[in-house]
C-alpha cells in the first residue's frame, strides 16, 4: 500500500487560490496579506494536514526555535531539576529543548556540540562542562547564543549562571568547626570542576583563617558520583588519622561517605559529620538525612533559559547571575 502523498506548499496555495508567495507570507507572518485572506489560507492548510518544513523555514528565518541542552551526568538528581527549569522556560517562548548527557567525559560534549551546531539549534546550554578553554572557546562561534551554568570564561560570547561556591563552602566549614569540628577531610569531586575548584577555594580560606582551632588532615579528588564517595572515604578511614568531619563535593559523594562509615562501623553524626552539596531530593531521605548546600536547581535552569532568549532576541552585552546556596542542617552533621 502506498503512503499517503505529502502535502506541500503548491498544494496549499492551489487549494486557497492564492499564489505559493502568499502562503509563505502567511506562514512567516511577513508581508501585507488581508485578514481575509490569511483566513483562507489558514483554514487550507488546517483541511489539507499540511505541515511546513522546519529545515527549509529556517533557512528563510535564520531560527529553527530550537535549544540545545548539555549536561555531565543525567543520572544524578541535580541535573533534571536544572532541565525542567530549561525546558519550561524554553517552551513557553516557543523553543524546543535538545538534551545530550556527556557522562562526564569531555570527547562526548565535544560531539554533542557538534551535533547540536549540525541540527542548527539557535543556542546551547552547556551545564558543568568539563571541557578545557582551548577546546570549548572555538565551539562557541558555531552558535548564536551561549550560556554556562556552573562555568565562567572570559569571553564575551557567553553568558553564565554561576554559584557562589566559594562563599557557600566557606561558610559551610566556618559553621563546622563552630560546632566543634578540628579533624576535616575533603572529598573534593573532579579536579577540572569549575565549581569544585570554587568550593576547594572556599574550604581552603576557611581553614586559613581558622589555623589552631582545626586542620585539613585529607584531601582527596573523586569522581562525583556515589561510588567515588565510598572509595574516597573508605580510603581516609583506612588510613587511621582521626577524621572527624567528611565535607563532601556533593551530595552522591556525600551519600557514598555515609555509606563507608556504616560499613567501617563509624558513628554519623556522633564520631564523624557528613556534609553534602546541592540537596538533592534524596538527601532528606536517608538515615542519617544529609545536612547540606541547598542549590535551587530548578531557579538556575530558569535563569540559563532567559539569558538565553535575552541573547537571541539581540542582546548583545554578556551577563552573569550569580546564586548563593544555603545551609540546610540535618541529621548527618555536626
Amino acid at each position: 500500500m502506498m503512503g499517503r502523498k505529502k502535502v506541500t506548499i503548491v498544494d496549499v496555495a492551489r487549494e486557497a487560490g492564492v499564489s505559493v508567495q502568499t502562503v509563505s507570507r502567511v506562514l512567516n507572518a511577513k508581508g501585507e496579506v488581508s485578514p481575509r485572506t490569511r483566513e483562507i489560507v489558514v483554514a487550507a492548510i488546517e483541511r489539507l494536514g499540511y505541515r511546513p518544513n522546519g529545515v527549509a523555514r529556517s533557512l528563510v528565518t535564520r531560527r529553527t526555535l530550537t535549544i540545545g541542552l548539555i549536561v555531565p551526568d543525567i543520572a544524578n538528581p541535580f541535573f533534571p531539576e536544572i532541565a525542567r527549569g530549561v525546558e519550561e522556560t524554553a517552551q513557553a517562548a516557543g523553543y524546543q529543548v535538545f538534551l545530550s548527557n556527556t557522562n562526564e567525559q569531555p570527547e562526548r560534549e565535544m560531539q554533542a556540540l557538534h551535533a547540536l551546531a549540525e541540527k542548527r539549534v539557535d543556542g546551547v546550554i552547556l551545564c558543568g562542562t568539563r571541557l578545557a578553554d582551548e577546546a570549548l572557546l572555538p565551539m562557541l562561534a558555531e552558535f548564536a547564543a551561549v550560556v554556562l551554568v556552573n562555568r565562567a570564561l572570559a569571553t564575551d560570547q557567553a553568558d553564565a549562571v554561576l554559584l557562589h561556591d566559594e562563599a557557600a563552602m566557606y561558610r559551610l566549614v566556618h559553621w563546622l568547626v563552630e560546632n566543634g569540628r578540628r579533624r576535616l577531610a575533603f572529598l573534593a569531586g573532579p579536579p577540572r570542576s569549575y565549581s569544585g575548584q570554587g568550593r576547594r577555594r572556599g574550604l581552603l580560606r576557611a581553614l586559613n583563617e581558622l589555623q589552631g582551632h582545626a586542620d585539613l588532615v585529607a584531601m582527596v579528588d573523586c569522581p562525583p558520583f556515589i561510588d567515588g564517595g565510598v572509595v574516597a572515604a573508605r580510603q581516609i578511614l583506612e588510613q587511621g588519622q582521626g577524621v572527624d568531619a567528611f565535607v563532601c563535593y556533593n551530595d552522591l559523594v556525600a551519600l557514598g561517605a555515609l555509606q563507608a562509615c556504616q560499613q567501617a562501623g563509624c558513628a554519623v553524626p556522633a564520631e564523624i559529620a557528613v556534609t553534602g552539596f546541592d540537596d538533592i531530593t534524596v538527601a532528606g531521605l536517608v538515615t542519617p538525612a544529609l545536612t547540606t548546600m541547598r542549590v535551587p536547581k530548578h531557579m538556575l535552569g530558569e535563569h540559563a533559559a532567559r539569558l538565553l532568549l535575552e541573547r537571541l532576541a539581540g542582546r548583545q552585552e554578556p551577563r552573569q547571575v550569580v546564586v548563593e546556596p544555603e545551609l540546610v542542617v540535618r541529621a548527618s552533621a555536626p
